[in-house]
């Protein structure tokens, strides 16, 4: 990518109120970056707000240097090597840095995430199946935290392993994982979604883990306790249309009971690398769309006064689903999305999980 068009996307990116579900929008009206910029003033005027103030060129500028610096390079959703399965996501991350074997993605993906507390008998298992997995040629996705997660790295390390972190990608966490995420970043890979300098919070770690669960056709739970982290990968997994595969674990240790409510809510039950292998490998490819088709189809269309006027009545501080506004108003579905699109950039409209929205 040119230069010129790196830094308008990465302003883009960076500026406050446009998050991924508007970048994609923005870009599949505007066809670029510097021309979504010039249209903002007036999106967020028909949205009855101001614009947002864009991120500065000399910021975008000092980003791109730095991570260049660092060894690491910017992928942008629609560039040809972005990973087709993330492309496929509603939220799919603009863009992701990068620092290691890019290739990594391209191959088969499982995500396997566990308990930071994880027993004895946890890791050692995750660190088998992992290796087990790498040694079909699956790239195994986790991310780099204590416990399961860091035990499914040693195992595939190997054979290839993709780390994807909660803050910048020259940031550590946690600390005694320096090494180990070094190493990951000059024989695997490692991915980070957050700018650099940015240390993890609380906030960050589901970000982190909608990626996770993004990269992979399935994920795998090996030891998790009840409303853990883990088990909302597996439950974005599900949502995504992927596999949710678990571990069983004994009834009378806490870190199992999520793993086992799994198994009873439909979760295949997995023992060895053959049950993953043979959960997900009957996933035809052709299935996944290419990651250039993530703009395709019509571009958004304008909404007239009365058009936006309907929308708007429907909407209260009460989350409601996007499908539900389309149903109720008798718009197009582009109408209500470029409704919803500029009363986001006039920071009039919060947008929620599951595709709900809501007036700020």
């Amino acid at each position: 990518m040119p230069d010129a068009a790196a830094v308008a996307r990465l302003r883009l990116i960076r500026t406050v109120q446009i998050g991924p579900v508007t970048y994609a929008q923005l870009i599949a009206r505007f066809g670029t970056a510097a021309a979504a910029i010039e249209a903002l003033p007036q999106l967020a005027a028909r949205g009855g707000g101001k614009a947002p103030a864009v991120a500065p060129t000399a910021l975008a500028e000092r980003e791109l240097a730095q991570i260049a610096r660092l060894g690491a390079r910017h992928l942008f959703l629609g560039d040809p090597d972005y990973p087709a399965l993330l492309a496929e996501l509603d939220d799919a991350p603009p863009v992701v840095m990068l620092r290691g074997r890019a290739e990594l993605m391209a191959r088969t993906t499982i995500a396997m995430v566990g308990a930071r507390n994880a027993s004895a008998a946890a890791c050692r298992f995750a660190r088998q199946l992992a290796a087990e997995l790498g040694r079909e040629d699956v790239a195994v996705v986790s991310g780099l935290a204590r416990g399961v997660d860091t035990a499914a790295h040693v195992g595939s390390i190997e054979t290839g392993t993709i780390a994807v972190i909660a803050g910048g990608i020259d940031v550590v966490y946690p600390p005694e994982n320096a090494a180990l995420q070094e190493r990951i970043a000059t024989q695997g890979l490692l991915i980070a979604e957050q700018p650099p300098g940015t240390e993890p919070r609380a906030r960050h770690f589901p970000y982190r883990n909608r990626i996770i669960a993004g990269l992979s056709l399935g994920t795998v739970v090996v030891e998790a306790a009840p409303k853990s982290g883990s088990l909302i990968t597996a439950r974005l997994a599900g949502e995504m249309g992927r596999e949710v595969m678990a571990v069983p674990g004994s009834p009378l240790d806490p870190r199992a009971q999520g793993c086992n409510g799994l198994i009873r809510d439909g979760a295949t039950l997995v023992q060895s690398a053959a049950d993953v292998l043979e959960t997900v490998r009957p996933i035809d490819g052709r299935m996944v769309r290419s990651p250039g088709g993530r703009f395709d189809g019509p571009p958004p269309e304008d909404a007239s006064d009365a058009e936006r006027r309907d929308v708007i009545d429907l909407l209260g501080p009460v989350p409601v689903a996007i499908d539900e506004l389309i149903r109720q108003s008798g718009h197009a579905p582009a109408i209500v999305q470029t409704v919803l699109l500029e009363l986001e950039l006039a920071g009039r409209l919060e947008r929620h999980a599951g595709g709900r929205v809501a007036l700020a």
